[in-house]
């Protein structure tokens, strides 16, 4: 039983290299975005469990011993067990929702259920295993994605860079810190359906798409070996690298049918300012990626996320390689995140 608040916070992932060519068997690099969700477990005796997520406006709370009383037989079977969609259904009578409740406020309020009554059984849970932190998270995304590919749990747990190919995850050694934009241009879009159009358009020109899915496979290498030189010393010139593989990612990306007139117009944006961007993830609209070089001045960066800003997007400041799940004192947190976490 906790005697006092635990406050503790994961990374979110960006796709540095290798989206939609991870597909077909291809490397990807992950790295870990220091955009971090916070989490306070705070103790109380009021006999209730409460969630309150903020961000997605959901706040819910659910008797103890209600939910002592539930049959959860299924979490006995193995260290780790992975729900079946009758089970998904009963925690979703559990919390309240409706059947077809499946937007992202009730996709995480089922994943916390899930992770709570899971973690709540055993007897040998330990904090600072990062392994079994990683395990459970994997059972998270289950909940919310269905068949996930493990990097955003492993990023998360772990933080860094991950290389994965084919459900194989290593963690690349020592990664640099590096400064980006991150820049969401609201563009709505369905990830299954872009990696449709680019299974298609492979079916369709095999000779054409892929040279361009082994093209895009060598970007990743090759990025991954120059992170792997500046974990040494970074240089100027491998920044100027890292620049030169972001723009033929990117045109690649748009080869394949996933580019979007925003992320289009994000590149110009930034281009126009001396600065390299491509997308991140599916593509189709979403989010992008800017390098920004140490040596740049403090008005250049500022000027690039206005005019990016104007444009109607969101930007954020942050750096990729960030730490993994980590723990914190109340006293070690920014204004804004303590305010946020009920005035710590």
């Amino acid at each position: 039983m906790l005697s006092e608040a635990l406050l503790v916070s994961a990374p979110g992932k960006v796709i540095l290299h290798g989206e939609h060519a991870v597909v077909h068997g291809k490397v990807a690099l992950a790295v870990a975005l220091n955009l971090r969700t916070f989490l306070r477990l705070q103790p109380h005796s009021h006999g209730q469990v409460g969630l309150h997520l903020p961000n997605i406006g959901s706040k819910r709370a659910w008797d103890v011993a209600r939910l002592q009383q539930l049959d959860t037989s299924f979490l006995e079977q193995g260290d780790v067990s992975t729900p079946t969609p009758e089970q998904v259904e009963k925690l979703k009578e559990v919390a309240g929702l409706s059947v077809d409740g499946a937007g992202p406020e009730h996709l995480a309020v089922l994943a916390f259920l899930y992770l709570y009554l899971s973690i709540c059984r055993k007897q040998r849970w330990a904090k600072d295993d990062l392994e079994l932190i990683n395990k459970w998270a994997f059972q998270g995304e289950r909940v919310i994605h269905g068949n996930p590919s493990g990097v955003d749990n492993a990023v998360s747990t772990w933080g860094g860079a991950l290389r994965y190919q084919q459900g194989k995850i290593s963690a690349l050694q020592r990664p640099p810190t590096l400064q980006i934009l991150l820049t969401n241009t609201k563009v709505p879009r369905s990830t299954k359906a872009l990696v449709a159009g680019v299974r298609s358009r492979l079916l369709k020109f095999p000779e054409i798409v892929a040279p361009l899915l082994t093209s895009i496979d060598a970007i990743s290498l090759e990025c991954e070996r120059v992170l792997g030189d500046m974990a040494v010393a970074a240089t100027p010139e491998q920044y100027l690298v890292l620049e030169e593989l972001i723009d033929m990612n990117q045109h690649h990306l748009n080869a394949l049918g996933v580019g979007h007139a925003s992320l289009d117009r994000l590149c110009q944006v930034t281009m126009a300012h001396g600065l390299h961007s491509k997308l991140t993830g599916a593509g189709g609209g979403g989010c992008g990626i800017t390098l920004l070089k140490p040596d740049l001045e403090r008005a250049e960066v500022e000027a690039t996320k206005q005019a990016l800003t104007g444009c109607g997007f969101d930007c954020w400041e942050t750096s990729i390689g960030a730490p993994g799940v980590s723990v914190h004192s109340a006293a070690s947190l920014a204004g804004p995140v303590r305010q946020a976490l009920g005035g710590l």
